[in-house]
């Protein structure tokens, strides 16, 4: 068999880790303790490395990637309009313990200011909003529900064959909100060709105007946290980080560097910003004078976020 030239494909443990090499990756991928990973090629899509990247996992907040593009993706949208805040939003994020963008009852916050609330402090009040907002019903029970089958709608269009939603912000009620990674990164890869939403989970902090208990939203994201409340990763764009007592720590991370684009999909993973950067570094080079995780000293410790 002739091996096709500048590739050489490895497959460990009867397909649970795929690594393709190319004269940019000249050794094999590194080991990571996520139980599904991917990473593709933020432009044309095309698989660097793979582990258990058809398995159905649940994905927590990551789920606010679909919630942000199929509302960015409405017709005729108006980032301006303002959207009533409601107690039972409020109460929902009470009750089921979750993340907050600490929304005050009666504020007015723009749609715009929505996106940032759910996607940068992971405000499951905020996916709340957008949902109820931008469902079709005449109850929120009925407009939830219906913004939830506009999300497996986008989903069914997009290819994406085993994800299935049940939950606008990840928090789910049945067990049945799944992905794979795959999925995630077709997901991601079409969300980010959005300038609104690459604009989103770029952003490291944005003004709640008022509308909000903080006077300012931070993204849960420490990879493009600048340092040292972060870790400030070179080229690092994006894009949502999510944990529940399920699905475990979860990242979808994207970095542009040396003119290149990837996207990674990290799921259940305890370690997933050394991960991230490990694999970003592998597929993109190392970054030139950074600090990666693996090059840290214990007495720099930069504590996780619970989203």
């Amino acid at each position: 068999m002739r091996r096709a030239k500048g590739a050489l494909a490895v497959t460990i443990a009867a397909g649970a880790l795929l690594t393709v090499t190319t004269p940019a990756q000249a050794a094999p991928a590194p080991a990571l303790t996520a139980a599904g990973a991917i990473v593709i090629d933020g432009t044309n899509g095309a698989t660097l490395m793979a582990k258990d990247a058809d398995t159905k996992r649940p994905m927590a907040s990551t789920t606010k990637i679909m919630t942000a593009l199929v509302v960015t993706s409405l017709p005729g949208l108006n980032l301006d309009q303002k959207v009533t805040v409601k107690q039972e939003y409020l109460d929902y994020v009470y009750v089921q313990g979750a993340s907050s963008a600490q929304l005050k009852a009666g504020a007015t916050p723009t749609v715009r200011q929505l996106l940032y609330g759910m996607m940068l402090p992971s405000g499951c009040d905020a996916a709340y909003a957008l949902a109820d907002t931008f469902g079709s019903g005449t109850t929120m029970a009925a407009r939830t529900a219906d913004f939830i089958a506009k999300m497996n709608a986008k989903a069914k269009e997009l290819g994406m064959a085993n994800t299935v939603f049940d939950s606008f912000d990840g928090i789910s009620p049945t067990g049945n909100n799944l992905t794979s990674p795959r999925d995630l990164a077709k997901l991601t890869q079409q969300a980010m060709a959005s300038p609104v939403f690459q604009a989103l989970v770029k952003t490291t902090t944005y003004s709640t105007g008022g509308t909000s208990a903080v006077a300012n939203w931070s993204n849960t994201n420490l990879l493009i946290q600048p340092r040292p409340t972060g870790y400030g990763y070179p080229g690092a764009i994006g894009v949502k980080t999510g944990t529940t007592t399920a699905a475990g720590k979860c990242l979808v991370f994207s970095v542009t560097r040396n003119g290149k684009t990837i996207i990674g999909v990290l799921l259940n993973d305890e370690e997933r910003y050394m991960d991230s950067m490990a694999l970003s570094d592998w597929a993109l080079g190392p970054a030139t004078g950074s600090k990666t995780a693996l090059q840290r000293s214990n007495t720099e410790p930069i504590p996780d976020i619970l989203d």
